[in-house]
């Protein structure tokens, strides 16, 4: 087999890259390393949320606004004041600046290598990893492979003991992008398929109810609706004949068994639940998919969910014939009336709400909140790619973007480095991908970054970057 193969994704193989991370391919094995010398004083958190603006969000008209840069730059937002001395953001963010001296925004992300494309940007922001030259050779035809280096989210998986009745690592509420086109990045690659996340879909048009593959989990539903475990086993049977062409399945039973556990578990219906939840709180988040999916992140972490990703939903379109883009932040056409009308409002009201709702709780001291991208906007408007249509699009910069990081320790009201004055460039204290990676591990108390491939030879996860200790408090 070439060692490129794609994946195949489809129904009957969804314990391969979406549903349980039950299907135990030998791939790779967490050991166990002698600790990391790193002193540390606090705790480390108990789950990451991280919150990715697919599409491509404008960090120069959200975090890195540049009010002094010619309006061919800086474009028409102005920055606001927040309760973080220093650090602003954009006007159409007011319940964000509310929160903001919770808030660390690190403005100085840069790429080592550029393809400008969606997948490139998902596999290095995510991963930690530059990509490969077939990124470069395959441009979106380049699918997931089983030798790609795994997911930050995965990662964390392997290294969290496994939780009876509850996965280690959820994604919701859908799998980026559109099959055959499915983004690279987002599973657990070399680590093995057992480590892939749990994929559970969400619609627009019922925002508060969550699918995973052939179970509905909402309100009406209990643990008895998925009783029949010779028809769901035998579902699992059709699954590892498709495995089977990527090898020997050796823990297959333990694993179909621990599948049956995970998707018929009370526990794990009642953490998808949003509809228990008072109606006040579902109106603060927004009734909508993905405010809908920051409430049931934050339903998941309290159930114990060591990492649970939110990609915010392209389903929308309205929003994608508008913006000139897939439905999210790909905003080649329009860019300041789809973020002013739709994109800010919806992502404002419903991450400013999971901030304050894991505060009020008590819970942000535990919980790291991340949000990134796969890129920043083009910092000069105007995109050759509308071709004049919506005129005041921004195209695809993955030269700089910002990422977000609250909670898990780290301190809030700061802004770690800076762009150059036309929020092109990193300019003060640049930083990769990888560094974000490691700080998010480091947040989450992971040292050990070694893992044994098939060959039982060890290798280390992500050797390149450090983790930005100034962050912390």
């Amino acid at each position: 087999m070439n060692p490129h193969q794609i994946i195949g994704f489809d129904r009957r193989t969804f314990l391969v890259a979406s549903a349980s991370a039950v299907a135990g391919l030998p791939a790779a094995r967490p050991v166990t390393a002698a600790p990391s010398p790193t002193a540390r004083v606090r705790k480390p958190a108990k789950s990451t949320i991280l919150f990715f603006l697919c599409g491509g969000a404008s960090h120069i008209d959200m975090w890195d606004l540049k009010p002094d840069a010619p309006l061919e730059y800086r474009g028409p937002f102005e920055p606001i004041e927040t309760t973080a001395p220093g650090v602003r953001l954009s006007e159409h963010l007011p319940l964000l600046a509310k929160q903001a001296h919770h808030i660390a925004l690190i403005n100085s992300v840069g790429a080592t290598v550029n393809t400008n494309d969606h997948h490139a940007g998902y596999y290095h922001n995510l991963t930690g990893h530059v990509p490969d030259i077939t990124f470069l050779s395959q441009g979106n035809n380049r699918t997931p492979y089983p030798d790609d280096w795994p997911y930050m989210g995965c990662v964390v998986a392997s290294k969290r003991p496994q939780q009876p009745g509850m996965t280690n690592a959820v994604t919701l509420p859908w799998k980026p992008s559109q099959a055959p086109y499915t983004r690279p990045g987002q599973f657990a690659g070399k680590l093995g398929v057992k480590y892939d996340p749990m994929y559970v879909y969400g619609s627009h048009a019922k925002p508060t109810e969550f699918k995973a593959p052939d179970l509905v989990l909402s309100s009406d539903v209990a643990a008895g609706r998925f009783g029949n475990r010779r028809e769901l086993l035998s579902g699992l049977d059709a699954a590892r004949r498709d495995l089977d062409q990527f090898g020997a399945v050796q823990t297959w039973n333990s694993q179909q068994e621990r599948a049956v556990s995970l998707l018929t578990s009370g526990r794990t219906t009642a953490a998808f639940d949003v509809t228990r939840e008072r109606p006040e709180t579902i109106a603060r988040y927004g009734a909508t998919i993905n405010g809908m999916s920051l409430l049931a992140a934050r339903r998941l972490v309290e159930a114990g969910v060591p990492f649970v990703t939110v990609f915010w939903s392209e389903q929308d379109e309205q929003v994608s014939k508008k913006c000139l883009s897939g439905g999210g932040w790909d905003t080649h056409g329009n860019n300041f009336a789809c973020l002013k009308e739709d994109l800010l409002p919806e992502f404002d009201r419903g991450f400013s709400a999971l901030i304050e709702d894991l505060a009020d709780r008590g819970m942000l001291d535990e919980t790291l909140l991340m949000i990134t991208s796969e890129m920043g906007r083009k910092p000069k408007i105007g995109d050759p790619r509308s071709n004049g249509r919506y005129a005041a699009g921004r195209d695809h910069w993955t030269h700089c973007l910002t990422d977000v990081l609250v909670g898990g320790g780290i301190a809030g009201g700061q802004t770690f480095g800076t762009s150059d004055r036309y929020a092109e460039y990193p300019a003060n204290r640049p930083v990769t991908p990888a560094d974000v990676t490691k700080t998010v591990y480091h947040a989450m108390g992971i040292d050990d970054l070694e893992a044994v491939d098939k060959q039982g030879r060890p290798f280390n996860l992500l050797p390149e970057g450090q983790p930005i200790l100034s962050l912390f408090g």
